[in-house]
């Protein structure tokens, strides 16, 4: 559910008795300029000069209206004017304070030099978000905690930026986008699940990304609705490469958490391998175990969007099947399709679920 207009009162889930804790918050700098402490002269000139360049065919911004400026909540630019999310005194007011979050786990979107078409700038800037996050964030908040911005399509590069932040408690994830610039179980991506894995840290993969490739099989499609519906396919697609690959039979303590792709189609997608991989096994001799398997034990996705399907038996059935131990709660703050969290859970599911739903699955998977 979405409430574009939030509230006016405050107050938390009645149902949050484990806590509530927020697996998706978007902090954006006030100004390209709040990286420069943390980049060197030569990146700091790129940054300036030349700017992010994703990989798609728009020089400058997205390639659709995001609704509304910056995709975001018209309330949620700061009382300065600030871009929203650019204030951590003003977010908490907003946000965690305002609904009584716990834990709010940050998760930098654009600008933040991910799958830029320079490797080497990507890098460095992975390593400057990072920083920025700790410097401007969770050293202010202590609710707060950062994922570990990796420059993913140099996956040697980002292994290591996963290693410097092993063991660092203010770090609680790895972040990707879901278009990457190959399908994410290519054993090219093979070194960031190692380093993941062998950090202990879950890797939370958001939707979005522009790595090259229109999000549909047909080309870029005309409007901002397409786009965010294309969500769940770019998820099933590297479900399916992740799964088909072998990066659970290789990897097997990894943990992925997708973040604002619904779930609705995730068992669907079991069910269509699981047909086919007794007919087609001789082709796939690495994979032992059935792919549903794999994905009820691999895979976390977090609320917003939560598929609202007319009949709630049909919602309370595909939850059931991903695992109510699986599902974390996000409110995607500060962006237009915020989830408020005394809604986005529905009442009709059981008080239990909807307890585990806001804190306690998120603190097992994180080890909050």
């Amino acid at each position: 559910m979405n409430v574009i207009r939030p509230e006016a009162a405050p107050g938390r889930p009645l149902a949050a008795t484990q806590g509530l804790v927020d697996v998706d918050i978007h902090p954006r700098v006030r100004s390209l300029h709040d990286y420069d402490p943390y980049l060197s002269a030569e990146m700091r000139h790129r940054l300036h000069s030349y700017g992010i360049r994703p990989r798609h065919g728009f020089v400058k911004g997205t390639p659709y209206f995001k609704s509304q400026p910056l995709a975001s909540r018209r309330d949620a630019w700061t009382p300065e004017g600030g871009t929203p999310a650019s204030d951590p005194g003003f977010t908490a007011t907003q946000h965690l304070d305002f609904h009584g979050v716990d834990v709010g786990v940050l998760n930098p979107l654009q600008p933040s030099g991910q799958g830029d078409m320079n490797n080497a700038f990507s890098t460095a800037m992975a390593h400057a978000v990072n920083e920025w996050q700790l410097d401007q964030w969770v050293a202010v908040d202590q609710r707060l905690r950062a994922s570990v911005v990796v420059p993913y399509e140099d996956p040697e590069a980002s292994a290591a930026e996963i290693r410097k932040r092993a063991g660092d408690a203010r770090f609680c994830q790895v972040l990707l986008m879901s278009r990457t610039s190959h399908p994410l179980g290519n054993p090219k991506y093979w070194p960031i699940f190692e380093a993941a894995q062998e950090a202990n840290l879950p890797i939370g993969i958001h939707a979005f990304g522009y790595s090259g490739w229109p999000m549909t099989n047909g080309g870029w499609p005309s409007f901002y609705i397409e786009e965010v519906s294309e969500h769940a396919t770019s998820c099933q697609s590297l479900v399916n490469s992740m799964v088909i690959e072998g990066v659970f039979e290789r990897f097997r303590r990894l943990k992925i958490v997708l973040i604002e792709c619904g779930f609705g189609w995730l068992p669907s997608v079991a069910w269509r391998l699981d047909k086919l991989w007794p007919t087609l096994r001789d082709e796939v001799p690495h994979l032992k175990r059935a792919p549903s398997e794999q994905i009820r034990e691999h895979i976390w996705v977090s609320t917003q969007p939560v598929e609202e399907p007319p009949r709630p038996e049909q919602l309370l059935d595909c939850m059931g099947w991903i695992g109510w131990d699986k599902i974390l709660y996000a409110s995607d703050y500060p962006h237009w399709d915020f989830d408020d969290p005394r809604h986005a859970i529905p009442s009709y599911i059981p008080e239990a679920q909807r307890a585990a739903i806001y804190g306690g699955n998120a603190r097992r998977v994180y080890g909050f």
